[in-house]
C-alpha cells in the first residue's frame, strides 16, 4: 500500500535538491544526490494523545555513521518535515540498548506550545527547531544560516519573544528584564505578578528563567531555565520541587543548555529522585541552537 505522506515527501526532496537514490538494504535510506548528505525516512500515523510511534533499526542507523545524517519524521497532515540531526544523538544511541526487535523505540509527541522527541529509556527533547528543509540545505551547503553564540540572557529573550509570538503570556524576573537584548527580537510585554494559586513555591516560580502562560489566566503551561554555567541538576531539583508540589500542573518544563549538556541532562534525569517523582515524564532538553532555529521559523511564520 502506498504511503502518500513518504511518497509526497520524496516527490519534493527530489524537486528540490535534484534527485536522490536509495542505499543499503533498507526502505526507508536515502542518499541526495551528488552529495554526502544521507536521510533516514520514518513515518507514522498520529495516535490518540497527539502521539506518533517510531522504530529506528539500529542497522539502518549504523550506515549513517560518519556521513552528515538527518533523521526525518513524517506523520499526517503535517506541515513541515522534521529532520533531526543524527550527530546530536549519537553518543545517545550509543549509550542504549536497543528493543528485542533491534529498534530504538522513539514518539514525537504533538503538544499545543511545542513538539518533543522522546527516546525510550532516555528521555525527552524539545525538536521545535528542526522543522523545516533548511536543516538539509545546511548540510548540503546551500544556505549561509549560521547561528550566533548565545548568552544566557539573550536565551531568555527569545525564549520570551517565542512564547509572545505563540499567543501566551510571559513572566520574566523583574532582576533580568533591563538584561534582556532587543537587538535580536522585537520588544515584548511582560506580565507584572506571578499567578495566584501557586504559593507554596512562589519563591521557586520567582526564579525561573521564563514561564509562558495562557493569555489572560494563572495557567502555566512551560517553565523554561536556562543554565548557561550553572549546574543542570539545580535545574532539575526547582523543577522537581514544583512538580512534587504542584502535581496537577499541566505544563512543561524544559532545561536549556548548550549541546555539550545533553548527555549530562539525560544521566542527571535518570537519577532515581527524578524517575520516582516522574519528572522525566514532562521534562525536556533544550539546546541553544534549537532556540535560535525555533525563533527564526516562527519569525518567518
Amino acid at each position: 500500500m502506498t504511503n502518500i505522506t513518504k511518497t509526497s515527501f520524496l516527490h519534493e526532496m527530489g524537486q528540490r535538491f535534484g534527485g536522490f537514490e536509495k542505499f543499503g538494504d533498507s526502505l526507508s535510506l536515502f542518499k541526495i544526490k551528488g552529495t554526502d548528505v544521507r536521510i533516514y525516512v520514518r513515518y507514522s500515523k498520529t495516535h490518540e494523545r497527539q502521539r506518533t510511534w517510531y522504530g529506528l533499526r539500529k542497522s539502518d542507523l549504523e550506515l549513517l555513521q560518519g556521513y552528515p545524517s538527518l533523521i526525518c519524521f513524517l506523520w499526517d497532515k503535517q506541515k513541515e518535515p522534521l529532520f533531526n540531526p543524527l550527530r546530536r544523538y549519537r553518543d545517545i544511541f550509543d549509550s542504549i540498548t536497543p528493543a528485542d526487535d533491534g529498534q530504538y523505540k522513539a514518539q514525537v509527541l504533538l503538544h499545543e506550545d511545542a513538539t518533543e522527541l522522546y527516546i525510550a529509556r532516555v528521555g525527552r527533547f524539545n525538536v521545535e527547531g528542526y522543522f523545516g528543509w533548511l536543516q538539509v540545505e545546511k548540510l548540503i551547503g546551500f544556505s549561509g544560516h549560521q547561528i550566533p553564540e548565545l548568552s544566557h540572557t539573550q536565551v531568555q529573550t527569545l525564549i520570551g519573544s517565542i512564547g509572545t509570538k505563540k499567543e501566551f503570556d510571559i513572566w520574566i524576573p523583574p532582576t533580568d528584564r533591563s538584561k534582556l537584548d532587543w537587538k535580536i527580537t522585537l520588544p515584548f510585554l511582560m506580565r507584572d505578578s506571578l499567578p495566584y494559586g501557586f504559593e507554596q513555591v512562589t519563591n521557586i516560580l520567582s526564579e525561573i528563567d521564563v514561564i509562558w502562560l495562557k493569555r489572560g489566566s494563572n495557567e502555566i503551561r512551560a517553565l523554561f531555565e536556562v543554565e548557561h554555567s550553572t549546574p543542570i541538576y539545580s535545574g532539575l531539583l526547582r523543577f522537581n520541587d514544583i512538580h512534587l508540589a504542584v502535581p496537577s500542573l499541566n505544563s512543561r518544563y524544559s532545561i536549556v543548555a548548550n549541546s555539550e549538556r545533553r548527555s549530562l541532562f539525560v544521566r542527571q534525569l535518570n537519577r532515581p529522585t527524578f524517575r520516582l517523582s516522574g519528572l522525566g515524564e514532562v521534562c525536556n532538553f533544550l539546546e541553544y541552537a534549537d532556540v535560535y532555529n525555533w525563533h527564526e521559523r516562527i519569525a518567518r511564520s
